[in-house]
């Protein structure tokens, strides 16, 4: 199948051929589709808590603060390309001396372009690009409110201009404030200061694409001198790239390898997936997760930060009994009734289906059984309500073996086709925010290898387009998808005040983005 030049490529990415075949075979096989059972709702997979319970967990986190490495880490990479699509559309199809902005909306059925134009200056770039737009046309200030329209957007994203599009979310002006209007990343490093730091100092790491990278350490010099005197705070901020090893092969529609122009393999990123190696290659204690766009202007922000300080204490609070359990299992006798204790906590705590046969296993298969299930990684993961918003949720999935577990799975996964399946999604009451507390050290303080827990089933198979011809491309298991599968979860409902992602522009516009002055 490959030539001696298609093994050398491979090599240098360093995967193997057999690797390679493997994702061939994936891609031609089809995807997996979750096995769902039921959707996780309130005392069905997805804990709730009163006032005062989530002060002390609150507390707890904050009395072992200092004596824990912290670690934020935000999945930063990717242009902000998909921001911008509606406004993509407005300038290859308005003409202003043809039409005005209101018959090109109603034309196009755009009522993204009505509320972006109708609120310009809200938005946080707006002046920045006003100043780009006067200076590339001197005439801006005579121009007819339309063609001043036109002109604005061809300032932000022609690629001779500012180029927003190419940039990043995380490098883009996100919030105006009365002295500074400041980007995503900026925000993301005085939010840690909130939750994610100890002894004065903050840990961050971001996952960015190498072109970006320069443009991340121009913008951390520029800051950061002045973040920390205000915030009192000394940053570690850290990058990495996605690994090469981890991109994958696609297929055209015939089943063959799709190649570049050159000849070579196109081998392409495999998702966000791909990043459980970055985060594999961190040391910490605890490692909070979040997007780069679900960030918020500083006064909506230390409210909304407390949950993540809820989601730390209750990661804690379970480690702690996890950890003891799993020095008491070390012990060369070991009483039934702490096995059975042992196998409750896991099923009420843990979310840990304890398999049917359990009360038939010897003593030492109990102990090599439940040692297995306790000794893995722990995820907390906030869940919000659900009003509609795309995205995955927390469902309880049967495997291959027919063990049952609490999994986060995106809407992909799911045979929507199968009415079953179907009924049981409709019944889904929480979703995914991506809003992650982890515990990535085992009892005695190692770090677990984070690859060995891995779904391998849960890869992705979409339909991209290469140089305008549909491919097959192989995504590997999502972050806190099938990457994470074989982790122990607990989901914890948390306020939809913290979930604010920035998917479009206009999203900006929306109160948790729109600083008020009257509370800096």
């Amino acid at each position: 199948m490959f030539t001696e030049k298609d093994i050398q490529q491979i090599q240098n990415k360093g995967i193997t051929e057999e690797q390679v075949n493997a994702q061939v075979a994936r891609i031609k096989n089809g995807m997996s589709y979750s096995n769902l059972v039921a959707a996780a709702n309130i005392g069905s997979g997805i804990d709730s808590y009163n006032e005062d319970e989530i002060k002390d967990f609150i507390k707890l986190y904050e009395t072992k603060q200092n004596d824990l490495s912290t670690l934020k880490f935000v999945p930063a990479s990717g242009a902000a390309t998909r921001m911008f699509k509606f406004l993509f559309l407005f300038l290859k199809n308005f003409n202003p001396s043809k039409e005005s902005i209101e018959n090109y909306a109603e034309t196009y059925k755009d009522t993204s372009i009505k509320t972006f134009v109708s609120n310009l200056e809200q938005f946080p770039f707006y002046n920045q690009v006003v100043l780009k737009a006067k200076e590339m046309n001197s005439n801006f200030d005579n121009l007819s409110k339309d063609e001043k329209y036109l002109q604005f957007v061809k300032s932000m994203l022609d690629e001779n201009n500012l180029n927003y599009s190419f940039f990043p979310k995380g490098l883009l002006p996100f919030h105006k404030y009365e002295d500074a209007v400041i980007t995503a990343f900026q925000e993301h490093l005085f939010e840690s200061t909130l939750y994610a730091s100890s002894n004065n100092k903050a840990n961050l790491h971001f996952t960015v694409s190498e072109k970006h990278h320069a443009y991340f350490i121009d913008e951390l010099n520029r800051l950061k001198q002045d973040i920390e005197q205000k915030t009192n705070t000394t940053f570690n901020v850290s990058f990495s790239y996605q690994k090469e090893a981890t991109e994958t092969v696609a297929l055209t529609k015939e089943g063959t390898v799709f190649r570049n122009e050159d000849g070579s393999i196109l081998f392409r990123p495999a998702g966000h997936g791909a990043l459980l190696e970055n985060l594999n290659d961190l040391n910490s204690d605890l490692v909070f997760i979040k997007n780069v766009d679900n960030i918020v202007v500083s006064d909506k922000n230390k409210e909304v930060s407390e949950y993540k300080k809820l989601l730390a204490g209750i990661l804690l609070n379970v480690q702690e009994q996890v950890y003891a359990f799993l020095y008491k299992l070390d012990e060369e006798v070991v009483l039934e009734e702490t096995l059975l204790k042992i196998a409750l906590f896991l099923s009420n705590k843990m979310n840990v289906t304890i398999d049917a046969d359990f009360e038939d296993f010897t003593l030492e298969e109990k102990k090599t059984y439940l040692k297995k299930k306790l000794n893995r990684p722990i995820r907390v993961c906030g869940m919000v309500k659900n009003e509609g918003e795309p995205g995955g949720g927390p469902f309880w999935v049967k495997d291959e073996s027919g063990e049952i577990s609490l999994q986060i799975v995106e809407f992909a996964q799911i045979n929507i086709q199968d009415k079953e399946q179907q009924d049981i999604v409709k019944n889904a009451t929480h979703f995914n925010p991506t809003d992650l507390a982890c515990g990535v050290k085992n009892y005695k303080g190692d770090m677990f290898n984070l690859k060995d827990f891995v779904d391998p089933e849960a890869a992705f198979i979409t339909i991209k387009t290469q140089n305008g011809i549909d491919i097959k491309a192989l995504e590997l298991p999502g972050l806190w998808n099938g990457s994470m599968a074989d982790w122990n979860s607990i989901f914890v409902e948390v306020p939809l005040e913290t979930f604010n992602p920035v998917k479009t522009v206009n999203d900006l516009l929306k109160p948790a983005h729109q600083v008020a002055y009257n509370n800096v």
